[in-house]
């Protein structure tokens, strides 16, 4: 499992994987109480990303990420209504 030790590469590959196939992407954030640890995991079940770091630096990096990944689900789904291809789920 690749592990980045840079914000810039981890963010870069999750939003790639993101835009490869949004509906089969998930994020999973783990907090470690214990020593302060913040881990966020981003996989399509077949190609996992990892960072771990110190809570505090990464939840001001962690916002702007999360706010890309979610515009590209609403664009998606914007998209998806104006075609008329709107998924039941989404209904």
């Amino acid at each position: 499992m690749p592990q980045y030790q840079t914000w810039e590469e981890f963010s870069r590959a999750a939003e790639k994987l993101y835009l490869a196939d949004p509906m089969k992407a998930r994020v999973v954030l783990k907090y470690r109480h214990s020593d302060g640890s913040l881990c966020i995991k981003v996989t399509d079940d077949l190609v996992p990303f990892l960072s771990q770091d110190d809570l505090s630096d990464k939840l001001l990096m962690w916002k702007p990420l999360s706010q890309a990944l979610l515009s590209g689900e609403l664009r998606r789904k914007d998209q998806n209504r104006a075609l008329g291809n709107e998924d039941q789920r989404d209904s």
